[in-house]
């Protein structure tokens, strides 16, 4: 969900020694599938879809990727031109198209290209020479749960939830923010599939709410870890990217500094009315997540 701390937490999972975490968000929509969630979250949050004849030049170029792609292509544009990444989207292209050769033309295979071609040709990146998995990162991708572990039988989904007072009071500092019953729902909906596919996927699907990652994020990213069959190192104690440790956040995402009394103070930035609404629109949810008794 938009603003819930999905990209504090993939950040903090850059510093693991086993992992190839993306850079940006991952955006690997494309755009070609439709469902009826289309008009409900931005094509570049949801699954990608491609054409039975589509070509590996094709696919690639179907994955939305704005971040990492507007950082390649025009990086004076990028809100990333400081962050150091480097790369040449022509190799990139090139590891992309020879990771699909004699393989498949499905989204398994492209998805695995996407990420593979980028570790590949992202020249500084820190390796350690342990990675064993890729991680990307969307809002609201829990959606197409299905999708994703139906695909990667060996793959898990981690969902991030935050109170929807916080994540409201971020995403209303966007330019154009989503209205407060149009958020509501969609942290309702979001927050009740994840309930739903942790009931249905126990051992995939893992739920972590964000106020417990600030409270404690020791304990929190430890039972992350352990049930991803990971070990817990210091370097998943903070913010990083290219495991290099970040003061703030931003402009990873809106929030800035991941604290509970930064949390907190964020949640009251709202009117009393638009508390009043926001309980009123999602206080079942609330209940399911503990956030009945947050203000």
């Amino acid at each position: 969900m938009y603003e819930n701390g999905g990209n504090t937490t993939h950040r903090m999972l850059d510093g693991h020694p086993g992992l190839f975490v993306y850079p940006f968000e991952s955006q690997v929509g494309t755009g070609a599938g439709n469902d009826f969630l289309t008009s409900y979250v931005p094509i570049r949050y949801r699954w990608p879809e491609f054409p039975s004849d589509v070509t590996p030049q094709q696919a690639y170029e179907m994955f939305w990727d704005e971040e990492l792609k507007t950082l390649l292509r025009v990086p004076g544009r990028s809100k990333f031109k400081d962050c150091g990444l480097q790369m040449d989207e022509k190799e990139r292209i090139a590891a992309f198209v020879k990771a699909c050769a004699g393989k498949p033309a499905n989204r398994a295979t492209f998805v695995t290209a996407y990420f593979q071609s980028t570790f590949e040709t992202w020249k500084n990146v820190r390796r350690t020479g342990k990675e064993q998995y890729y991680v990307g990162y969307n809002p609201v991708q829990v959606f197409d749960t299905d999708k994703i572990l139906a695909d990667f039988p060996d793959g898990h989904v981690i969902h991030v939830a935050r109170n929807p007072y916080s994540g409201f009071a971020d995403t209303s500092k966007r330019p154009f923010p989503l209205g407060i019953k149009r958020y509501a729902w969609t942290w309702n909906l979001c927050q009740h599939m994840a309930l739903t596919y942790q009931e249905k996927y126990p051992d995939r699907f893992h739920l972590v709410r964000f106020e417990d990652l600030v409270a404690d994020p020791a304990a929190t990213m430890e039972k992350l870890l352990k049930r991803l069959g990971l070990a817990m190192p210091p370097e998943c104690l903070h913010p990083s990217f290219n495991g290099v440790k970040l003061e703030q956040v931003y402009p990873w995402g809106t929030i800035r500094i991941p604290t509970p009394e930064a949390n907190l103070a964020t949640a009251n930035e709202l009117s009393a009315a638009q508390k009043r609404e926001m309980k009123t629109e999602t206080v079942v949810m609330q209940r399911l997540l503990g956030y009945d008794k947050f203000l």
